[in-house]
């Protein structure tokens, strides 16, 4: 099962849809009905922290689960998520050079872990007014894709499978969505065997 926590935004159940198009069983929770331990107590495959109109600080319990969760069950974090995971990490969040609502971007990326086997560049929706920006000194993230003017639109842990993306894969304007969710799924998969083998 794939939990959603819904950060108020009307983006998630196409977020929920997707997931159930590539077969998998969907819960969506909002973000201030549920704490960790009932989430530890459901026993999810993944997490999957929802887009939302606020900022990190407002995303109820979204944060929380970054910190207590991240390493321990598979992580992906859309828009306001993909936020949350840079500001718990110690990123800064701050204004975008120019608000993105409703707009295709050329999204330069690394071409693994969720952008395997995707076009480079990739076209994808944006719906933001923040970016997360790089902290130097902070390294256990890395970005894995930026936005032709340089702003960051994916990043991910280096030792376990948290990962953000700024834009929305489940918009109409992202090409090949349903193929980085997918990818998303492989990696949550991986680490299901991986914890099952050390067991």
């Amino acid at each position: 099962m794939i939990l959603i926590i819904d950060n108020y935004d009307s983006f998630v159940f196409n977020v929920a849809r997707y997931f159930s198009e590539l077969g998998e069983t969907v819960k969506v929770v909002r973000n201030d009905s549920i704490d960790v331990g009932a989430i530890r107590h459901l026993s999810p495959r993944a997490v999957v922290l929802s887009p939302g109109p606020c900022s990190p600080s407002e995303a109820g319990v979204s944060c929380e689960i970054i910190r207590q969760l991240s390493g321990s069950l598979p992580l992906l974090g859309i828009c306001l998520g993909h936020q949350c995971i840079g500001q718990v990490y110690g990123w800064r969040v701050t204004r975008a050079r120019r608000p993105m609502h409703g707009r295709s971007s050329a999204i330069h990326h690394s071409g693994q872990g969720l952008f395997n086997g995707l076009p480079n560049p990739l076209r994808a929706g944006r719906y933001h007014s923040l970016i997360v920006e790089e902290d130097r000194i902070s390294t256990e993230l890395e970005v894995t894709a930026r936005s032709e003017e340089g702003e960051i639109m994916a990043l991910q842990h280096r030792r376990h499978p948290t990962y953000g993306v700024q834009f929305h894969p489940e918009s109409i304007l992202t090409e090949h969505g349903h193929t980085l969710l997918s990818n998303f799924l492989d990696i949550a998969a991986q680490a299901e065997r991986s914890r099952h083998a050390v067991v």
